[in-house]
């Protein structure tokens, strides 16, 4: 049974009067309604995600629209033009250099693709080991060595260069993670040494580093304009087409000729063989123009392994090494004489055999065997490669003109021929040289000042020029696909220092040479040839010259009745003999090669 509930009363027994339930319900639950109601809300797990979601929403879409912003329109210039680079020019190691030549297009330099394996052990699918013995076969390289290779980094590692597409292709079949071959532009040099004091070579980043590799840099290098990415009608990179596409098929033309520069490094090398000789050089010269029909320079290296060669050989000894050039300026110093009218060609001196200038012995180079001469004439001097003659003629002028006319036929300066590394030659001083009668007459038969052959080549040119010096060079020019020449380097203008009767005094008295005096071993049969030998003591480190060390040669001019090709060999250090034993036969070789190949006519059947 339902019974009401007790009022409350008072001490007195009065009843306290109560509030209605239903209002204190009421009220009570509208104060507390909003807490509880925020409490709740907090409190739940689902609506705590929701809020986090939605305030990562917000921030992300934020975030997009700054970077969207940012990309579109505060680098938009920056990344477009990064994106055009990408798609049209491709990586510079694959534009090839232009194709080197000689005179007949026969090459010399070219360009093929070649690649750089790099390893990323990371990457592999495999355990190292079974890489390893994959790989060593097409390597060549033990399967152990490339392993232990393996560890020493997680990624980059350079396993192999120059690789051809064939090892390629054959590395890619076998389907190895972690494998990456990268491809460049690799220099060939199709003839080997052949020529390679010429055309030098290119390291493996693509630089030139010696001959017409380096000084014809700017006319072998192609911009990346001229070769690229064929793009499609839709804008979009061909990928299926060689980066190595030629749009510019132009070549670098030398003057060179490969048959007589394959003839004359065979003989030089032969000769060096038999005589122990410790270096050798051989140069022909189109005196007409200055072009070298040939340079060779022994030993020589192979440029398609320049990294595999000793440092010294890379050394060209006809453009860096100056030596002393003995008897084979003595022709120069007759010219220089007979062009200052002090000496005619019928002129004699008395030649004792041994001469003192200023307490200086002065003696021939037979004298202990042949004593003194006598009366004998300038060609007599010459033929036999007198140096108290030389000293008698050269007295006839005065050390101030003698020097000036040495100055003027450019003695001690460099060639200008359009390789690298040429040294200039190493005359005395106005002062030094006039300080001392010794000097001139010691310069008079070819010591107290130093050259290297080229230089001495370029003064023999002017003997066969009619007296008109010019400079030697070897690039022709570039050529384009239909065999128009560009000549492209700008040379100096011939410049004359002898006149033609001087020039054909002493090539007739040269040519006596060859037919009666030091130099009978380069007679030809049929043709007219004038030359000079010259045994020339090397200078010691004391100052001083040995007694067996010297650097035989022999210089020559022919035709005599057409004078136009200058031929010069010498050999340093040969174990015996002098340059008419030595040098001689070399340009003897040489001479009868040119004869074939230019088609040379006998002098006896003009």
């Amino acid at each position: 049974m339902y019974r009401p509930a007790r009022q409350p009363r008072t001490s007195d027994g009065r009843s306290i009067p109560s509030r209605s339930p239903t209002r204190q319900n009421s009220e009570g639950i509208r104060r507390l309604l909003p807490l509880q109601a925020v409490k709740t809300a907090v409190a739940s797990p689902s609506n705590l995600r929701l809020a986090i979601v939605w305030g990562t929403l917000v921030a992300g879409g934020l975030g997009l629209i700054a970077n969207l912003f940012g990309l579109q329109v505060l680098r938009a210039s920056t990344l477009r033009h990064l994106a055009d680079r990408q798609q049209r020019t491709p990586d510079v190691r694959f534009v090839p250099r232009r194709t080197i030549v000689d005179r007949n297009e026969t090459p010399l330099a070219v360009d093929r693709p070649a690649y750089t394996l790099y390893a990323h052990p990371r990457l592999f699918d495999v355990p190292a080991a079974e890489v390893a013995d994959a790989l060593a076969p097409l390597l060549n390289r033990p399967a152990p060595e490339l392993e232990e290779t393996f560890a020493i980094a997680p990624s980059g590692i350079r396993l192999a260069d120059f690789l051809p597409d064939s090892t390629i292709d054959r590395i890619l079949d076998l389907r190895l993670d972690g494998l990456e071959p990268i491809r460049y532009a690799a220099r060939l040099y199709p003839q080997n040494e052949l020529a390679a004091e010429v055309v030098g070579y290119v390291n493996f980043d693509g630089q030139g580093q010696a001959g017409v590799e380096y000084s014809q840099d700017d006319l072998l290098r192609r911009t990346a304009e001229t070769i690229g990415d064929r793009v499609g009608e839709t804008g979009i990179v061909d990928r299926s087409v060689s980066p190595f596409v030629q749009l510019d098929s132009n070549r670098l033309q030398l003057t060179l000729d490969s048959r007589l520069q394959r003839s004359a490094r065979q003989a030089l090398s032969q000769q060096m063989a038999k005589f122990d000789a410790k270096q050798g050089t051989v140069i022909v010269m189109d005196a007409r123009d200055g072009s070298l029909l040939c340079l060779v320079s022994e030993p020589s290296y192979n440029p398609n392994e320049y990294y595999n060669t000793p440092v010294e050989r890379f050394n060209n000894w006809a453009l860096s090494d100056l030596y002393e050039p003995g008897s084979t300026f003595k022709p120069i110093n007759v010219a220089i004489a007979i062009e200052a009218g002090v000496v005619r060609s019928t002129d004699t001196f008395y030649d004792p055999g041994q001469i003192f200038v200023d307490g200086w012995e002065i003696a021939n180079y037979d004298y202990e065997l042949a004593g003194g001469r006598g009366q004998i004439s300038v060609t007599d001097i010459l033929r036999d490669s007198s140096n108290v003659g030389m000293v008698r003629i050269m007295q006839q002028m005065s050390a101030s003109d003698y020097y000036d006319w040495l100055e003027r036929i450019g003695l001690g300066q460099p060639t200008q021929i359009d390789l690298p590394f040429e040294v200039a030659g190493q005359l005395k001083s106005r002062e030094a040289f006039m300080g001392s009668p010794v000097e001139a007459a010691t310069t008079s038969f070819g010591q107290g000042f130093a050259i290297t052959p080229i230089q001495l080549v370029k003064l023999y040119g002017s003997l066969a020029n009619n007296g008109y010096l010019v400079t030697p060079h070897v690039v022709r020019g570039s050529i384009d696909p239909r065999g128009n020449l560009n000549p492209e380097v700008a040379r100096p203008e011939p410049r004359r220092v002898f006149s033609e009767e001087t020039v054909n005094s002493v090539l007739a008295m040269m040519e006596e040479v060859v037919d009666a005096g030091t130099g009978q071993n380069a007679q030809i049969f049929g043709y007219r040839i004038a030359g000079k030998t010259g045994t020339a003591q090397k200078v010691t480190d004391s100052g001083g010259y040995s007694k067996s060390a010297v650097v035989t040669s022999f210089v020559a001019v022919f035709p005599v009745d057409r004078p136009r090709y200058v031929v010069f060999v010498a050999l340093d250090e040969p174990s015996s003999g002098t340059g008419g034993d030595v040098a001689a036969p070399v340009a003897r070789s040489v001479m009868e090669m040119s004869i074939a190949i230019e088609g040379i006519p006998p002098s006896s059947l003009e």
